[in-house]
């Protein structure tokens, strides 16, 4: 999963997402739920590829935050990677854990 950060402003409204930053400038993470509109197609196609050769989720949504058309979320609870099977077995084992402590609150 890709990484990218949110930078927040002082008024909680975000102003952009950076792709995988050396230096994070906030703490604030973007957890891949995107949803979009049917615009989304036509800009895609107006974006080039990233130094890495990729075309980046990043860019779609940073293109409706500088229209003014992007909201968010901010969750509470922690995230963790899944991508491998090592961090998979990790979500597992985090998910399972918060589920065992539910049910010793609900007893």
């Amino acid at each position: 999963m890709v990484l990218t950060r949110w930078r927040i402003s002082p008024r909680h409204v975000s102003t952009v997402i950076e792709e995988k930053p050396e230096f994070p400038r906030s703490n604030y993470a973007v957890i891949g739920v995107y949803m979009y509109d049917h615009r989304v197609f036509k800009i895609i196609d107006t974006l080039s590829p990233s130094a890495r050769g990729e075309y980046e989720i990043t860019d779609v949504s940073n293109h409706y935050l500088r229209e003014g058309r992007a909201s968010y979320e901010v969750l509470d609870g922690w995230w963790t990677d899944a991508g491998t099977f090592e961090s998979l077995y990790r979500a597992n084992s985090l998910i399972r854990e918060s589920q065992l402590r539910q049910q010793e609150v609900h007893k």
